[in-house]
């Protein structure tokens, strides 16, 4: 085996600015663990139960042909399934690619993703301050690692990533409806220890003054017991005037051998992250954009308008236990503990539009709020032939509960910003925004979401070359928002999954088709009459999303190419609207629809040379909404772009005085991507005067009414749905509030 590799990329494009420099040094490398060899041994944790030596050590070739495939996963149908005989789809970040990339994100990893875009990066805030992404015209957040619920209200840090996994499709059958998306899921499989002493220390630098260590050590204990730890510190300036990330990382990972058919896995991550961002920027968006093109932005573009006294931190930690047991030669049991708590403590801020080719108030907020999730979920596994037919069935439950304690501070304005020449009147001080947040009353909130699942999966090898898959799950939930008066109590949802594969060359190339189900349960709304008065509380039912599929996958040239190539149609309907008859009310009805193309290849075409690259087209359309609703026949802003692609190539010497140094090149491009795709809608109010009374105020001067209404605007701003517009209107002598709003 090697003792060590090499890596320097010239240099690495992709829709973040170039990193002129950015090296690599092998500062130690531990005997019989070179950083390739240590790729391979990263096995997921949720391995197949029914060959638990599978995580023992894999002897790799000299020539690592198409190392950036991984054929096999054990996770996405939580069985063993090849790619070629699973009727989804999936695409791979593998080990082997984040370190040639020297990824430091999630979201560097996932630009080798045909169709996924970053919607927007990690704010840090309440309950859901991760990043957003977007997947087949859907917004969706890593919220799963090794199969399991894993909370975070911040970025990730890849240093104890094995794989990623990107399972496209609305995957509620096996995932539930609460971690996925309709568009899919983003699974974190993490590295576990294996049987030999070794590991690797590393550090990068590179512009904004880039410092990064990572360590990877890993030992046996004994001769069934082994540990190993990934930890990780980095530190990076912001391209701007102000703004800093500052984060430390630590992973440590227990095997235990208990027996021959007994396995115990214990992996558990502490992340600690602080940083100093810009504000958000919101437009007023019950009128006209007063922006006609970029211009303004750009010319203070490298302003941040913040200090870094205003930092946010985000600490999370994690812990996963598994049991991983073959009862016999056809059985096997997997039971997973997962445990995982989120902060967000700090200081978060935005800038606000005021209807002003110009100026942005600048609102603060001091936040404190703690996000926990309990996991447990139980598989059993057969694998069975009856005569030349094999059945692979799979029967499972979980359990998921979910808390949130939010300690809501008042939202208060701290001077104005002006694009044109950069002046602001704010003070950028912690003590500052103290002093005014005390000015306000605080208040707390709780939520809680409770699901108990059932799910059965079964697949069936017909003949050599056809196989039938089938799925069906069926989920309790009971939970509701911080704000509602009601709660949703055991409601039922139903999913199902078929599949099938033709394989005219088995193990070469396969056709397959499917069709798949999600589905989300949706917080309870309130009712009002149309004078505003509260009525009442509606519990609404569960959003269904159907996906059919059809494509071809390949595995040819003696492995050296890989190819997925599918077309998806996505319906999701009982889509939460506006109520036509009473825009202060909520109904259901809507109807959106998202189709598309997907192509993915990997390649090996010479040695030492891979290839990954990837397309994607999706036309997304809101078809049914309220009569005068802002997004009918428009695309989605959660969508993304319609055309994306994404490609890198790498070369490594194997001879010569350049032997296991890589050079490796890449890029992204996409089309344009709406962030307000909307009608303007305006309100006609009949009122007493000939002219309502309109009085423009921040939201936090409404923080403190009692009214559902006003508690409903605040609970869409501390959950990324900024108010275009509060205005406390006079309709008819009756005070009211009425608001325009769009996801941030």
């Amino acid at each position: 085996m090697e003792s060590h590799t090499k890596h320097t990329t010239l240099f690495k494009t992709h829709t973040c600015p170039i990193r002129i420099l950015s090296l690599l040094v092998a500062l130690a490398a531990f005997l019989h663990a070179g950083a390739e060899n240590a790729e391979d041994k990263d096995a997921p944790n949720t391995v197949d139960t029914m060959n638990i030596y599978s995580l023992k050590e894999v002897e790799v070739s000299a020539s690592m042909r198409n190392r950036f495939a991984s054929p096999t996963s054990h996770t996405v149908a939580k069985m063993q399934l090849g790619d070629l005989e699973n009727p989804q789809v999936y695409q791979t970040v593998s080990s082997a690619l984040l370190k040639e990339q020297l990824v430091t994100n999630l979201n560097d990893a996932l630009k080798n993703v045909p169709g996924v875009q970053r919607l927007w990066e990690s704010t840090g805030r309440q309950s859901d301050g991760g990043e957003y992404y977007t997947m087949r015209g859907f917004s969706v957040q890593p919220t799963i690692i090794n199969g399991v619920a894993g909370l975070s209200n911040g970025a990730l840090d890849p240093a104890n990533v094995a794989k990623i996994e990107a399972i496209k499709g609305p995957s509620g059958t096996l995932y539930g409806g609460n971690l996925i998306s309709y568009g899919g899921l983003i699974n974190i499989v993490t590295k576990t220890p294996y049987n030999s002493f070794g590991g690797s220390v590393g550090y990068m630098t590179g512009s904004h003054g880039l410092n990064r260590f990572t360590a990877d050590v890993n030992t046996p204990l004994s001769s069934k017991a082994y540990l190993r730890v990934n930890a990780a510190y980095h530190y990076q300036r912001s391209f701007q005037d102000a703004g800093f990330s500052r984060s430390l990382f630590i992973a440590p990972s227990f095997r235990f051998d208990a027996s021959d058919r007994l396995t115990f896995l214990v992996n558990a991550e502490y992340y600690a992250p602080e940083r100093a961002v810009a504000p958000m920027i919101f437009l007023y968006r019950s009128s006209d954009v007063q922006f006609k093109d970029t211009r303004l932005f750009d010319a203070a573009y490298k302003r941040s308008f913040t200090s870094d006294e205003l930092t946010i931190s985000n600490p999370t930690f994690g812990l996963q236990a598994q049991a991983l047991y073959n009862i016999n030669s056809h059985w096997s049991s997997q039971t997973i503990v997962s445990s995982s708590i989120a902060g967000s403590d700090g200081y978060y801020t935005y800038l606000w539009n005021n209807q002003s080719s110009q100026l942005f108030t600048r609102y603060a907020s001091k936040v404190n709020s703690t996000s926990s999730a309990i996991n447990i979920q139980q598989n059993f596994n057969a694998d069975h032939r009856f005569g030349t037919v094999r059945n692979r069935f799979l029967a499972g439950a979980d359990f998921l509960q979910r808390n949130i304690v939010n300690n809501a501070n008042p939202w208060v304005a701290n001077g104005e910003v002006s694009l044109a020449d950069g002046s602001d009147t704010g003070v950028l001080t912690a003590s500052a925004i103290d002093k005014l947040v005390a000015e306000g009353k605080a208040t707390q909130s709780r939520a809680k979401v409770t699901i108990y699942g059932v799910y059965v999966s079964d697949v069936i090898d017909i003949t050599r070359h056809l196989s039938a898959l089938v799925g069906l799950r069926l989920d309790n939930y009971s939970g509701g928002s911080m704000y509602a008066t009601e709660e949703v109590k055991d409601q039922l949802s139903f999913s199902q999954k078929l599949g099938l594969v033709f394989q005219p060359l088995p193990d070469k190339l396969s056709l397959f088709a499917n069709y798949m189900n999600g589905f989300t349960n949706n917080d309870p709304v309130s009712v009002y009459d149309k004078d505003g008065k509260f009525v009442k509380t509606k519990v609404l039912d569960p959003e269904h999303a159907n996906q059919w599929e059809a494509g071809v996958k390949a595995n040819l040239w003696d492995e050296r190419l890989t190819l997925t190539a599918s077309y998806y149609d996505i319906r999701v309907g009982n889509r939460s609207m506006t109520d036509p008859d009473n825009p202060l009310n909520t109904v259901q009805g809507g109807v959106e629809r998202s189709k598309g193309v997907e192509l993915s290849l990997t390649a090996n075409p010479l040695t030492g040379l891979n290839v990954i690259m990837g397309y994607s087209y999706n036309d997304n359309k809101i078809t049914k909404d309220a009569a005068d609703g802002d997004y009918l026949g428009r695309r989605s802003e959660s969508a993304g772009p319609a055309h994306m692609f994404n490609l890198w190539a790498s070369y490594r010497f194997f001879t010569g005085a350049l032997k296991d140094w890589s050079v490796g090149l890449g890029g992204n491009a996409a089309s344009e991507n709406k962030i307000l795709n909307r009608h303007i809608r305006i309100a006609r109010i009949c009122c007493r005067e000939r002219t309502p009374v309109v009085h423009r105020r921040p939201l936090h001067h409404f923080a403190q009414g009692r009214q559902p209404a006003q508690q409903e605007i605040l609970q869409r701003m501390e959950h990324g749905v900024a108010p275009a517009a509060v205005q406390c209107v006079h309709r008819c002598g009756i005070p009211f509030l009425i608001m325009h709003t769009g996801q941030a």
